[in-house]
């Protein structure tokens, strides 16, 4: 009896430690913030499935923004990011999210996904930094 405890205490640990572990969001890399929206915006799809991002974030200003893995075609997928990945660099976060931008023809459906993962990131930076 005592070792089926001794078990269940240490899955109970592990259990905990695992939910503790960390909220890997938002990262601080040689100060700059790294908002990854692969959880915040798992529920945002474009044409083939979520679209997440990395957004950089130095001194409340938007650095730069990366597509990470996903499923879009690539064609068109390319054309999204040329036209709309660089939108937001170099603005305040809260001009960035502020910004009104249109999604790209064709694309419409890639292009929307990424305007909301953009929005979803800048938020969750401006309330957990």
């Amino acid at each position: 009896m005592r070792r089926t405890h001794y078990i269940l205490m240490i899955a109970a640990v592990c259990c905990l430690m695992s939910f503790m572990a960390g909220d890997d969001t938002m990262t601080k890399e040689n100060g700059v913030y790294v908002v990854n929206t692969t959880t915040l915006g798992k529920n945002v799809e474009g044409y083939n499935g979520p679209t997440p991002l990395k957004i950089y974030i130095n001194n409340n200003k938007v650095e730069k923004i990366e597509a990470l893995k996903n499923f879009e075609t690539p064609k068109y997928f390319i054309k999204v990011k040329k036209a709309l990945l660089e939108k937001w660099n170099g603005m305040k976060v809260s001009e960035a999210k502020a910004l009104q931008v249109d999604a790209v023809t064709g694309a419409t459906l890639s292009s929307e996904a990424i305007i909301q993962n953009v929005q979803l990131g800048l938020d969750y930076y401006q309330t957990h930094k």
